[in-house]
């Protein structure tokens, strides 16, 4: 039995072969799109491990600071710290935007880290793999180092100039930008501050409205408008808690008396994962369907091609008296020989390609195990067809021939 899908598979080997790697190429795109869903998860648990928080402290009724924008006062966290359970609360600023290197620019998320230490204030890179973190309160920064930047280099961010003076790695946003750390005040101006055009004409609008020129009110004016030009907002404050106490209780006590919106671990891991990524996992859940239906109509139709160039032959085995389970078992020898060639390049093309992609690809070994199953199960479906056919050829067309 087995020598019989091995020597036809030999007597036609060439279609056979070329057919499995065609089938190959389509099982490692499809190994690689499992593999995009997995970093694009991996991505989102990266950032929230670096960040070191326990908890995130945003404006209230959003989703910030990752999957909505939020802007609280930057002088908020002095009280959050000093609520029972926080054991640290520092600001931090996020801001996705176009980081220019000379004439290039690379796409990065631009991260206001507060005043402090590594590995004691939260929002700090965690680790270097070269340099040294910052240490000025301007102008330096830390990069990831998939933007490409060394040791040294100048960057520019908004209108000012920043030396890298370290790098890391995996430090990414959750859709997989690098990141760049700057001091929390060059943050504050870069996303928050107006340039000099835009609060010279704030400053003319508000000299015209009438409500702000009361005559029994001296100073307004000039209150409202260094109110318009101020800087003194970050996205969130990252908290940590002291040992014993529940996050949940915790945040529920910042939600009451500050009137903000608190999440904790598993909340933002709900909005990265549920929400941010949900619709790009729907798409990517589409693909892997429509690659499982391509894969299956190709190895159907190679089968039944196959079963097809010997329908004689067939025929000759049912004369002599040869069982049909015998011919039905070598039909799916051959297709399921034709999934294993297929995997086993698809397999290797995903490992190659992978770090091919601009974005973290993570293949897992039970995504591979669940492929090779998913690709085992198409081939013996997709044989059933030459199957059919082969079961219904008369033994007498061996000799009407």
């Amino acid at each position: 039995m087995i020598s019989l899908a091995g020597r036809d598979i030999l007597h036609s080997w060439g279609k056979f072969v070329f057919t499995g790697v065609g089938l190959g190429l389509l099982i490692g795109v499809t190994l690689v799109m499992a593999g995009v869903y997995r970093g694009m998860v991996a991505d989102g648990k990266a950032l929230l491990d670096n960040t070191g928080a326990d908890m995130w402290v945003v404006q209230q009724d959003t989703l910030g600071p990752y999957a909505e924008s939020s802007s609280i006062n930057d002088d908020l966290y002095r009280g959050i710290a000093s609520m029972p359970g926080v054991e640290q609360a520092a600001n931090i600023t996020y801001l996705t935007m176009q980081v220019r290197k000379g004439e290039a620019d690379v796409r990065a998320m631009a991260v206001g880290i507060a005043a402090g230490e590594p590995g004691a204030t939260p929002g700090w890179p965690p680790y270097l793999v070269a340099g040294r973190h910052i240490t000025r309160g301007h102008y330096e920064a830390v990069a990831d180092i998939a933007t490409g930047f060394q040791i040294g280099d100048v960057i520019k961010i908004r209108r000012n100039q920043y030396t890298v003076v370290g790098l890391t790695r995996r430090m990414v946003s959750s859709s997989g930008d690098p990141m760049v750390f700057i001091a929390l005040k060059d943050a504050q101006e870069a996303q928050f501050l107006k340039d000099n055009d835009a609060i010279w004409a704030s400053r003319r609008r508000t000299e015209s409205n009438p409500a702000f020129n009361r005559p029994g009110v001296p100073g307004l004016l000039d209150a409202v408008i260094d109110s318009q030009s101020t800087n003194a907002f970050v996205n969130a404050v990252l908290v940590r808690l002291a040992p014993g106490y529940s996050p949940e209780d915790v945040a529920r006590d910042i939600e009451r008396s500050k009137r903000l919106t608190v999440y904790t671990r598993a909340d933002m891991e709900e909005i990265l994962i549920g929400k941010l990524i949900a619709t790009s996992s729907k798409q990517i859940g589409m693909f892997l369907v429509i690659l499982a239906i391509v894969s299956a109509a190709i190895v159907a139709f190679i089968i039944y091609s196959l079963t097809m160039d010997k329908i004689r032959e067939i025929a000759v085995l049912k004369l002599i008296g040869t069982r049909n389970t015998t011919i039905a078992s070598m039909i799916m020898q051959q297709a399921v020989a034709l999934g294993v060639i297929g995997f086993v390049v698809g397999r290797i093309t995903a490992s190659f390609a992978a770090p091919l992609f601009p974005k973290y690809v993570l293949l897992m070994p039970m995504d591979a195990v669940i492929g090779f199953v998913a690709v085992m199960v198409i081939c013996v479906l997709a044989s059933l067809v030459a199957i059919r056919m082969a079961l219904k050829v008369d033994p007498a067309e061996a000799i009407g021939g």
